[in-house]
This record gives structure tokens, C-alpha cells and sequence, in this order.
């Protein structure tokens, strides 16, 4: 026993030890389990609380700051039981090698109580890891910074709209232009400069809206920089956004930027509370029409031109580099030429200056240069990043009428000034514009298209308002909308050149359905075309003398032929009588001597243009009237020397034989003619046909009639003159003559003034032209003509008033009214020596444009106030010793013209 007691002392602890190390062993290695999977699940949660938040983030959001912390705390926690679970895998390695001593009992026990410490842990941060909102919304500035380059050109305009935003009067601003001219930059720069220089304003919106926008695409941009959950908005209607929006927006100072409208915008329905004095908020937009301006209520607006030829080179010079400007001293000049064809136009400017970057060759550029006058369409970049788009305008066009309207107007050269009636004329005689039956409808319906291509900015006005043009580029995309990109590359040909002519010969003519030919280089014609498919040949402003015989005997459709303002073509071609499916002939302003007979077989002619044929002498019998169908015949603005010569084989008995077979035209109705004898003018006053035809009267040289006696009844059956002209007229007075009731017309009675008022004369008359009437007194009759645009007066000796002082005061309704030359918007006065007034007191002139005046040295007033053609005039043309020597009623009303007066030394 003395021995088993002292061994059992040491087994019996061992035995204990090794009982206690088994059981450590047994219970670290579970915990350790437990605690790797727990971690495990609380990383499952981490990453998924991980990815919502990175998700969220990418939209604009900020995770919240409890979900921050639990994230640091779960990395803190993960590097710490990684550090356990390492020594847990380490004393396991030991079990073997440590034994069972104390110590390592003692370290395994305190080890797993912090296996125990770091569970508790890891399942809390896991009970913790559920979050209903994981991030938040952004703070929201006041707006974003929209990339852009410096602006070119823009800076006046920039200004101006500034000023705009600067008052409070102005809420809705309206930037239109053509497409690629700079509205978008213009834009982008005012929103950066709110955005920088802040204004006061709380909120700066900036809104694409294009032309497939809706009310809901607008509201979802609104949103998007508004910040607003989606998960609350995506489930609320239309009007539910429109409220939300309406109540984020109502108590703001915002600017709401829209860009690229394309109609009507109903800004209430959308959300926009309309800016007023209490909020003090604006709206901009940039659309391509005018019309939306109207439409969208703008206080103001401005139109983005092209940009000056400086600035223009300025642009082209960036995109295409100093380097390659500078590569070859050549290359300048023709950097010039390349330029010049953008036309002023920026987005031609940058794409056709991106295109050059790096040309060093000089022939590159001179044959850029070649291709953007012959075919800008295959110019790299042209074709995709102008052409289409701008052809958007064109998309948004109402109906294929004025579709095919505006691709008419480019078989005009470039830079071309188009006479609107000249333009509509074509589309008529063309049947583009062939819905009536009344030529004034018609027309209408022409002015109307006109000025809607106009605030649409796909043509411009010309060098006045009677005339328009097409930017060089938009006449290049139309263009290519005619031919190019239908694959008919001929299908419309433009010869301005007599070298392309002879270069290509008239084998491209082949395919052709119109042809225009330009300018005096062209000369005589030698060859017979071929163009079973020609609908249109122009050839206007040439030196052509002839055409060859049968030189119109392969153009069978032919329906337009325009041969105006040849001024050395002398007779119509051999063969005209066969083209039997014309229907429009000008030959105004050429010296064609005779019309020939076989003309009278052209049955389908609808326009026969005759102006300012001088040299015309012959009109064969019954020509004219065996035109059945036709519906405008013009012969005006000839002069004194030539009238139709009195043969047994012409017309014989001059304008009243003339007068006689157009009233057996029986769907006439428009006559501009000229007459030259009393017995024209009576023929016009018994013909109620002729009458109601007349749209341009010029009255010249009619020797012994010393005045005008016009029937009351004449006058208004005259309903559609729209110009008068008197030219070398004896005439002393124009007077007006009624029937006696009771009569047969043949008693006459002198028309009062005071009654003159209560008839409808004059009502349509538009153009008054007067020159070398050296007896006419006045003109007072004008005040009865509330359409007058245009009175130029010129050579009158005798003339001492426009209106006649005493004569407008026995009609006091008229003398009060405001409606006194409310449209006149140009009046020209020229060498009138005894003139002393215009009109006996100062009127509104709400349309007056622009003033000219020349050698009237007795007129020293103007019938001007400080109302006087407030929002209209443009400029006062005269001398300065006549300007200097007018007097005012009041002293403060010459500052307010003065700064219109424009010198002009010698006037004819």
C-alpha cells in the first residue's frame, strides 16, 4: 500500500488531467464549429447588405450611417475570429505534442470562453444585419454641370437671354433656330452659369425633351434630378407625379431647362407650376419653329443665327488644328473656301472641320473644297451628323404638300433671293398646290406654307419680306432628300455653270424630272436632249440667244417651262406647240417678238407669263383663247413704245381685242395687265369677268386723260387688285363715280368723299406704285385702302400732299380712326419738289418698316409721335440736310427716330 499510494497520487491526477484535456478538446472544437458558422452566415448578410447598398449607390444614393458602422463592424469582427479559428486549428496541432499539463489546459480553457465571447458577438451583428432602408437620397444641389467647349458666336445672345433671366417681368424665354446652329451650347452655358453664380435660385432642372417625348418621359427626367424614390414614384399615375412634382416645385425658385421642343408642351399637366411674381422662376427652351414660342407663351425670344464669317473661320480653324493650318502655306486660303460653303452653320463647321484635322496635303483640301460644291453628300460626316440632322425639320413637316414644297425650292441656285409670288407660282403651275379652284385660294394656302418653312427656319427671309431664301446647307439636304438619298442621283439638276455643261454633256439629263440652268455664262444650246421623265426646265437669267430646233422634241411630260429673264432671247423654239402636257410658260422679261400659232394647241397651258416683253409685237388671233383651261395670263409692266401691233394676222384692236378673248377664257382668274388708251379702261369698267380677274392694273401713257373717272361698281368688282401702277399719266385727280338710282348707268354722279367710306374699296390693294404723273395733286383715295403694304411714290411735280389735308376732314370717322395705313410697312418718296406733308397728323403705323425719302425738300414733317411705329421700324433712309432740316412737335420725339436715321447721299 506504502508503494500504490504514492503512484496512485500521481496517476490518479493525470488521469483527471487527461479527462479534463478530452473534454476541453471536445468542447473548443465545438464552439469553434458554431462560431465559423455563424460567421459564415453573418458574411452571407454582409455581402447582401453590401451589394443593396453599392447598387444603390450607383444611383445617386448614400448608404446610411448604421449601415456603415454594422459593415466596419462585421470587417472587425471577421479579422478577429479568423485570428480564434487560427488558434483553435494550432492547439489541435499541440494536442498530440503539448501533453496534458496545467498550462495548456489553462490556455485551451481561456480560449474557448473567447470561441464563446466572439459567437455572442457575431449573432448579434447577424440579429442587427436586417435593414429595412439601407441608403438615402442625396442631398441634392442645385443642379448638375453640363459638359460643353467654348462657345462661338454665342455671346451676344448669351447676354441677352442673361438680362432676360434678370427680369422679373420675363418668366418663359423661348431660343429657336435652325438645326446645328447653337441652340442646345446656348443653353448648356446659361445652365452653367446659374449653376455657378447661383442667382438665388434653388433648383436648376435640365430636361431633353425631343420630338418623341411625352408627358410621362418628362416627368420621369423631372424626377430622376429631383431625386425622388422610385420605388414610391414607379407605382403613382400620371397625375399622382404630376401632384408630387407640383408640390417639391411650388415653394421653389427653380429654372427649368427644356430642350428640343417640338410642339405645345402642357407644362401644368406635366407638374410645372407656371413661374410668377411670387416664385420668380423660368422657363427656357430651344425649339427649331417660332410658332412653338406662341405656343409655349414665351415673354421673349430670340433667333440663334448662323455665325459671321470671322467666327465661322474661328470655329473651323479649332476643329481642324494649327497644325494642319499651318502644314502648307496653301492651305490657308483654301481653308477659307471650305469654310465659306459651311455657310456660317456650326455643326457643318465642326463636322466638316473634324473631317480636315490632320489634312496636310493641300490638293486634300482643293478637293474638299470640289465636293462640298458638287455633292456636300459624300462628304465624310455630311451625309449621318448634318443631313440627318437636319432633316428632322423636314420629318416634322405636316403633310407631303408642303414636304414637296419645300424640296422645290431648292431647283433655285445658292444664295438665290426668291420672289415668294414667283415661288408660289411654280407650285401652282407645278399642281403641288392643286386642292382649288380659285387662284387666290391657292396662293393663300402658298404664303401660308411659306411662312410656315419660314418659322420653322427652313428658309429665311430675303432681301425683303416679298422674298425668301434657303441657307446653303438646307438647300444641300434637300437636295439630297430629292435625289441623293432615294438613290436618283439626277433626279433634280442645278446648272449654274456653262462648264459643267459642256464637262458632262446632257447625258445626265436622262433621268432628270427637273433642270434648272443659271447665269450668264450660259450661252447658246447645241445638242437635243434626251428626258422622257423632265417635268421642270428653268432657264432663267442666260445669255441664251436660241434654242436648235428640236430641241424639245424628246421631252414629252414637260408641265413647267421658265424661261424668264433671257434678255437676249429672241424667239420661243421650234417644236414648242408639240409639248401638249404643259401647263405653265413664262417668258417675262426676255425679247421674244411673236407668240407662234401652234400655241393655241396647247390645251393644258394654266399659266401664260408675258411681263415686261418689250419687244413683243405679235399675238395671233385666237391663240389666247383657245387656251381653255388656262387661269393666269399676265402681260403687265411693258413699256410705251411697243404695244400689239394692229395686223390682219396678230391681234387686232389691241388690249380691247385682247380683253375680248380672255373673257371667253372661262376658268381665268387672275389677269395683271397693262393699258395704255381711255377705251382699255372702259372695256375693264363694262366687263364684270375682267373686273373680278384684275389683280395688278398698271395704267401708262394713257395721253388726253386728265382724270381717272372709276365706277363705283367697277371698284368693287375689283376685288382681287392687289397692285396698282401709274406711269406718265396726265391725270390731275383720281375720281370716284356712282349710278343715280333709278338710272341705267349711263347718268353719273361724283362720288363724295363722306360716302366713300361706307363702300369696300380698294379693299385688297397691297402695292401702290406712282412715277412721272407730273399733274396728280394727291393721293388722298389711299386712305380707303386698309391693306396697303408698299406706296412708292417718285417724279410727281405737282404733288404737294399724300393725303389731302382738307379733303380727310370731312370724313371725321376716318380722321379719328387708327386703322389709317395700320399695314403700310414701306413708303418711299422720291423726287416729289413740292411735297409738303404726308398726312395731316401723326399716326400709329403699327407695321411701318422702313422710310425713304430723297429730293422732297419742301417735307419738313413726318406724321410721326412718340407711338409712332413703336415695335416695327428699321430705318429712315434721306440725306442728312433733309433729316436736319425736319420739325417736331415735340422736341423728345426726333431722339427717339434718330437712331434709325440712316444717310443716304444720292437718291434718283
Amino acid at each position: 500500500m506504502d508503494v500504490v499510494n504514492p503512484i496512485l497520487g500521481i496517476v490518479l491526477p493525470l488521469l483527471d488531467c487527461v479527462v479534463k484535456h478530452a473534454q476541453n478538446m471536445k468542447d473548443l472544437k465545438a464552439s469553434r464549429k458554431s462560431l465559423e458558422i455563424a460567421m459564415g452566415k453573418l458574411k452571407d448578410i454582409s455581402e447582401d447588405v453590401k451589394r443593396q447598398v453599392e447598387l444603390l449607390e450607383e444611383q445617386q444614393m448614400t448608404r446610411r450611417k448604421q449601415v456603415q458602422n454594422w459593415l466596419r463592424q462585421v470587417e472587425v469582427i471577421e479579422t478577429q475570429v479568423n485570428e480564434i479559428l487560427e488558434k483553435c486549428d494550432e492547439d489541435v496541432q499541440k494536442k498530440c505534442l503539448g501533453g496534458c499539463y496545467p498550462k495548456n489546459c489553462c490556455s485551451r480553457y481561456k480560449l474557448g470562453k473567447r470561441v464563446q465571447e466572439k459567437l455572442k458577438v457575431v449573432d448579434q451583428l447577424t440579429n442587427e444585419g436586417h435593414f429595412d432602408v439601407v441608403a438615402d437620397m442625396l442631398p441634392r444641389g442645385r443642379g448638375d454641370e453640363r459638359p460643353m467647349e467654348e462657345i462661338v458666336g454665342l455671346g451676344s445672345m448669351f447676354e441677352k437671354v442673361l438680362r432676360w433671366m434678370n427680369d422679373e417681368q420675363v418668366k418663359i424665354i423661348g431660343i429657336y433656330g435652325m438645326g446645328g446652329a447653337g441652340k442646345t451650347t446656348l443653353l448648356k452655358k446659361i445652365n452653367n452659369e446659374f449653376l455657378k453664380t447661383g442667382h438665388g435660385v434653388d433648383l436648376i432642372i435640365w430636361v431633353v425633351v425631343s420630338k418623341q417625348s411625352n408627358v410621362e418621359k418628362i416627368q420621369e427626367a423631372i424626377c430622376d434630378q429631383l431625386k425622388l424614390p422610385h420605388d414610391v414614384w414607379k407605382n403613382k399615375g400620371e397625375d399622382e407625379k404630376a401632384i408630387e412634382i407640383f408640390r417639391i416645385l411650388r415653394n421653389k425658385k427653380f429654372v427649368l431647362l427644356l430642350d428640343d421642343i417640338w410642339m405645345r408642351l402642357d407644362l401644368l399637366k406635366v407638374g410645372v407650376p407656371p413661374p410668377d411674381v411670387q416664385n420668380t422662376s423660368k422657363i427656357v427652351f430651344t425649339t427649331r419653329s417660332e410658332d412653338v414660342c406662341g405656343h409655349m407663351e414665351a415673354d421673349k425670344k430670340i433667333k440663334v443665327e448662323c455665325l459671321s464669317r470671322e467666327e465661322a473661320l474661328a470655329l473651323f480653324r479649332k476643329k481642324a488644328g494649327n497644325s494642319t493650318l499651318n502644314s502648307h502655306p496653301d492651305i490657308t486660303k483654301l481653308a477659307e473656301m471650305v469654310a465659306k460653303e459651311c455657310r456660317g452653320l456650326p455643326l457643318a463647321l465642326i463636322t466638316v472641320g473634324r473631317a480636315m484635322a490632320g489634312r496636310n496635303d493641300p490638293r486634300d483640301w482643293e478637293r474638299a473644297v470640289s465636293k462640298l460644291r458638287k455633292d456636300p453628300s459624300k462628304f465624310v460626316g455630311m451625309d449621318e451628323d448634318v443631313f440627318h440632322v437636319l432633316k428632322f425639320s423636314y420629318d416634322r413637316l405636316d403633310d407631303d404638300v408642303i414636304k414637296s414644297c419645300f424640296i422645290y425650292c431648292c431647283i433655285y441656285p445658292e444664295d438665290y433671293d426668291i420672289a415668294n409670288d414667283d415661288l408660289i407660282n411654280h407650285w401652282i403651275g407645278e399642281r403641288i398646290l392643286d386642292e382649288f379652284d380659285d387662284i387666290y385660294e391657292a396662293r393663300n394656302q402658298g404664303h401660308e406654307i411659306i411662312g410656315s418653312l419660314k418659322r420653322l427656319c427652313l428658309l429665311e427671309t430675303g432681301n425683303s419680306q416679298e422674298h425668301v431664301k434657303m441657307h446653303d446647307v438646307i438647300r444641300d439636304m434637300a437636295l439630297w432628300i430629292g435625289c441623293g438619298s432615294s438613290g436618283k442621283k439626277d433626279k433634280i439638276l442645278v446648272l449654274e455653270r456653262a462648264g459643267l455643261i459642256e464637262a458632262q454633256g446632257v447625258t445626265p439629263w436622262k433621268e432628270a424630272e427637273r433642270i434648272s440652268m443659271w447665269g450668264s455664262s450660259i450661252g447658246d444650246l447645241f445638242e437635243k436632249p434626251s428626258c422622257p421623265n423632265l417635268l421642270t426646265f428653268f432657264v432663267r437669267h442666260t445669255t441664251l440667244g436660241k434654242f436648235p430646233t428640236g430641241f424639245f422634241q424628246f421631252m414629252p411630260a414637260i408641265r413647267v417651262l421658265d424661261l424668264s429673264s433671257n434678255f437676249q432671247l429672241i424667239e420661243l423654239p421650234v417644236g414648242i406647240d408639240k409639248l401638249v402636257m404643259l401647263q405653265y410658260l413664262n417668258l417675262s422679261n426676255s425679247r421674244i417678238r411673236e407668240l407662234p400659232v401652234g400655241l393655241k394647241n396647247l390645251k393644258k397651258m394654266r399659266y401664260l407669263l408675258m411681263n415686261a416683253t418689250y419687244r413683243m409685237e405679235i399675238i395671233p388671233r385666237q391663240v389666247i383663247s383657245s387656251l381653255s383651261e388656262l387661269r393666269v395670263f399676265s402681260i403687265s409692266g411693258r413699256d410705251s413704245s411697243s404695244d400689239i401691233i394692229l395686223e390682219n394676222n396678230v391681234l387686232s384692236g389691241g388690249r380691247k381685242a385682247l380683253f375680248e378673248e380672255l373673257e371667253c377664257l372661262e376658268h381665268l382668274n387672275d389677269i395683271s395687265i397693262t393699258v395704255f388708251d381711255n377705251l382699255s379702261l372702259q372695256k375693264i369698267q363694262s366687263s364684270h369677268k375682267i373686273q373680278k380677274c384684275i389683280s395688278y392694273l398698271c395704267i401708262e401713257r394713257c395721253e388726253g386723260l386728265t382724270s381717272l373717272r372709276l365706277l363705283s361698281s367697277s371698284l368693287q368688282g375689283m376685288k382681287h387688285l392687289e397692285r396698282l401702277d401709274m406711269n406718265y399719266c396726265e391725270m390731275v385727280s383720281l375720281e370716284i363715280y356712282t349710278e343715280l338710282e333709278g338710272t341705267q348707268g349711263s347718268v353719273l354722279d361724283t362720288f363724295r368723299i363722306s360716302e366713300f367710306i361706307r363702300g369696300d374699296y380698294f379693299h385688297n390693294l397691297r402695292d401702290v406704285y406712282i412715277a412721272y404723273c407730273d399733274n396728280l395733286l394727291d393721293l388722298t383715295w389711299l386712305i380707303y385702302a386698309p391693306t396697303l403694304q408698299l406706296l412708292d411714290v417718285a417724279h410727281c411735280e405737282a404733288m404737294e400732299e399724300i393725303v389731302h389735308h382738307h379733303r380727310s376732314r370731312e370724313v371725321p370717322e376716318i380722321e379719328n380712326s387708327s386703322c389709317i395705313f395700320s399695314r403700310l410697312a414701306k413708303i418711299s418718296l422720291i423726287k416729289l419738289p413740292r411735297v409738303k406733308r404726308i398726312y395731316p397728323r401723326a399716326l400709329p403705323f403699327p407695321s411701318l418698316m422702313e422710310v425713304r425719302v430723297g429730293s422732297c425738300a419742301r417735307l419738313r414733317e413726318l406724321p410721326f409721335d412718340s407711338n409712332s411705329a413703336k415695335n416695327s421700324l428699321k430705318e429712315i433712309r434721306g440725306a442728312a440736310w433733309w433729316w436736319n432740316s425736319l420739325q417736331w412737335e415735340d422736341e423728345t420725339i426726333e431722339p427717339i427716330f434718330r437712331s434709325y436715321f440712316v444717310e443716304e447721299g444720292f437718291i434718283w
